[in-house]
């Protein structure tokens, strides 16, 4: 048995599917797929490759994520406009330590997700959480990272399942996300860790259902790719939820994805935030 495969056991109660990370070996199966040339943002090349050496001579744990990520993932090679880092936000706040006494900027943009190493108008995101859902980074992100060679400086990418989860909620007006995670599931399907992307969207996995059904719809002659016990998983949620009676609170989980777009949901239209002090909430409604 190839040790870097996915194991996967059924329990003898219910002979539902158990997924195990193997032991040792890295999850990627197929090889990365970096550009021969990755072309810096602005082309700046010299701050970027500096910043990214640094990084990595730090010792401070980071993954490189964004478009460098997605084309070592799939192939699909784009202009960029910055470099995109996450790291876990204590280890944020040493890289800003580590690059401030160096003599750059540094920037905590917002204190709940970003961070930036600036030098003029050039900068490096250094990102902990999702601006609007609870994607925050742990050490769990930084197993079977693998590895790759950015501007001569050997890093770690956010692995494929945290990649599709980072991406999955971006879903605004003036960006949307879903080209890529439908990208990622055809070129890495079996690189993903279907069972811990569906406990990790646990509170959400319509999200996760609708962005399947997507990729059935774009790549019909390629359904096979999303594994059948993830359907079968998420059809069974909403079979079972049709049975039950509407939800009293009414609630808009859209600024999950877009805080501009459903504005006027949560101002105008009497929709509750989806997240908030759901306990003041409930007291009110009694």
């Amino acid at each position: 048995m190839n040790s870097g495969a996915l194991v996967v056991r059924r329990t003898a109660e219910t002979g539902n599917p158990v997924h195990r990370h193997p032991v040792g070996r890295g999850m990627i199966q197929l090889p990365l797929t970096p550009p021969d040339e990755f072309e810096a943002p602005g082309s700046d090349e010299g701050f970027y490759a500096e910043v990214v050496r640094l990084m990595a001579e730090s010792g401070i744990p980071f993954l490189l994520s964004g478009t460098y990520a997605l084309s070592c993932y799939t192939g699909i090679v784009r202009p960029t406009k910055d470099v995109d880092v996450f790291a876990k936000a204590g280890d944020a706040l040493r890289m800003l330590s580590f690059f401030k006494e160096r003599g750059f900027d540094v920037q905590i943009v917002d204190d709940r997700w970003l961070a930036r190493v600036t030098r003029g108008e050039l900068f490096v995101d250094i990102i902990t959480n999702m601006p609007t859902s609870a994607t925050h980074v742990t050490d769990e992100w930084f197993q079977d990272a693998p590895e790759a060679l950015l501007f001569e400086t050997k890093v770690h990418l956010v692995p494929p399942t945290q990649f599709v989860w980072s991406k999955i909620y971006v879903q605004d007006r003036y960006r949307y996300d879903g080209a890529d995670v439908a990208h990622m599931i055809l070129k890495r399907s079996e690189d993903i860790d279907w069972a811990q992307l569906i406990s990790s969207m646990e509170l959400h996995w319509e999200v996760l259902l609708v962005a399947v059904l997507n990729f059935r719809f774009i790549y019909p002659s390629e359904r096979h790719l999303i594994p059948r016990w993830v359907m079968d998983e998420l059809l069974e949620r909403l079979s079972a939820q049709m049975q039950m009676p509407s939800a009293g609170k009414r609630v808009c989980r859209g600024r999950i994805f877009s805080p501009r777009d459903y504005q006027i949901d949560v101002g105008e239209w009497g929709f509750s935030e989806a997240v908030g002090n759901l306990e003041e909430d409930y007291a009110a409604a009694r």
